[in-house]
């Protein structure tokens, strides 16, 4: 059988099984298994296994659960509160400010957990009632908490890009450090758009009363609220970069920070504990048997002989290596919008990255471009996840289709982003150069 029938065949069962329902990684594992046993042959078993024990040897599958139960930690521990009262002083004279300080909060909160919910749900809860109820247009309110709850696995650390480290042998430090400038250039370009589209278009985002805008006093004393999340941002990525400590080991520094923010604000009792290891069980458990099969896919898929018609078929593409780039960047943008990017992940970097590595280019910066098309996807209708914790937490007024009209200008403002780090490569490869070369 031809590899091009395979090649149909292969993904038109993923696709069907994925239509009706069924888990990711049982759909990933079980369609891979059957191909390579009609491929292969009984043989086929002892590779499976093989690439099961394979993944289960790597050690930066510790940082996994290290960083979901830093998250679960952060998300209750009360940091938030804090950092928002500080953000109203500072940017609620602004017009749009509540919601450049909104979207400021959501960087830090990303630079201190690497998942994309956390920020989502704080600042939905915190933040979304504050600006209704100061007659923030809720488009605009509901908007910059999604477009900046996604930056949880662009903003290091990520998990994110621990996965993609895992799948393409890449380092987990340079990629943390390549996010960090993207990540920036990600949190200016949408404060931009708010700050500029207020000032046109004041009732949209009005700013505070003089009132409530306090003194400089005030203003001042909740400095302290960015003394906890530096702490964290240093202890991990400071480790880091300074050859303290490994990826993996700075996960670690990364928890014990999370325990000290949580004795601060005197919310670390047994029961956040234990409901945080449970939540991280469940997740690291979901994210392991996804990695089991998205490995068994990628051995089936390649067995079958699947780098030499990828390549081929790329050089059809116009446009030569960037217009590959680009139409890569396409085929990721629409699959985000329906499946899960880390579905994508596993499905579509053992396929594309051959072909950007014969093309010359940098998998670092290619890694960095793919997990920005995957922030964006958490943003994207009709499935994406930041849409549906915004959905559970917004006030019965704002319904689905508020949640996916308010997401529009924010998707474009961060394809331009994407663009320019696409046209720019040393946006990403900067620091990662300074830093480990």
């Amino acid at each position: 059988m031809s590899i091009e029938l395979l090649t149909v065949l292969f993904f038109s069962t993923l696709v069907i099984f994925l239509l009706l329902g069924l888990p990711l990684a049982f759909v990933l594992g079980g369609v891979s298994v059957v191909f390579l046993y009609f491929t292969w042959g009984p043989e086929a078993f002892y590779m499976v296994v093989l690439q099961s024990w394979g993944v289960m040897n790597k050690f930066t599958l510790v940082a996994i659960p290290l960083f979901v139960f830093m998250a679960m930690i952060l998300e209750r521990s009360g940091t938030a509160n804090d950092l928002y009262d500080m953000m109203y002083l500072w940017f609620g004279r602004l017009r749009g400010g509540l919601a450049i300080g909104t979207v400021v909060i959501c960087a830090i909160f990303a630079a201190m957990c690497g998942i994309s919910g956390a920020a989502v749900v704080s600042m939905g809860t915190i933040a979304l009632p504050s600006m209704l109820k100061r007659n923030y247009d809720k488009l605009i309110a509901v908007g910059c908490i999604n477009a900046g709850g996604g930056w949880g696995i662009l903003i290091p650390p990520s998990i994110i890009m621990i996965l993609y480290s895992l799948i393409t042998g890449e380092s987990v430090g340079r990629l943390f450090a390549g996010g960090v400038l993207p990540g920036l250039l990600m949190l200016v370009l949408v404060s931009v758009y708010i700050a500029v589209r207020c000032y046109f278009q004041p009732e949209l985002g009005p700013p505070l009363p003089v009132e409530d805008r306090g003194d400089w006093v005030r203003k001042l004393r909740s400095l302290k609220a960015v003394i906890l999340p530096i702490m964290i941002v240093v202890m991990v990525m400071g480790s880091i970069v300074m050859g303290i400590a490994t990826p993996t080991e700075a996960a670690g520094m990364g928890v014990l920070g999370a325990i000290i923010s949580g004795l601060v604000y005197r919310q670390l009792t047994r029961s956040l504990i234990v409901e945080a290891g449970i939540r991280t069980f469940r997740l690291t458990g979901m994210i392991m048997w996804i990695l089991f099969g998205a490995y068994c896919f990628t051995a089936a898929y390649q067995g079958m002989g699947a780098s030499r018609l990828i390549e081929s078929l790329m050089q059809y593409v116009p446009g030569g290596p960037w217009g590959t780039i680009v139409f890569i960047q396409v085929v990721i943008f629409l699959l985000a919008m329906v499946l899960d990017p880390m579905g994508i992940m596993m499905i579509c970097v053992p396929v594309f990255l051959p072909v950007v590595l014969a093309y010359g280019f940098d998998p670092v910066w290619f890694g960095i471009l793919f997990i920005i098309n995957m922030e964006i996807g958490y943003m994207t209708p009709p499935f994406g996840f930041n849409l549906f914790y915004m959905k559970a937490i917004v006030p019965p007024s704002i319904t689905m289709g508020d949640v996916y009209r308010s997401i529009i200008p924010f998707v474009l403002v961060q394809l331009v982003g994407m663009a320019l780090v696409m046209i720019f490569p040393e946006i990403a490869l900067w620091l990662p150069d300074l830093f480990f070369d």
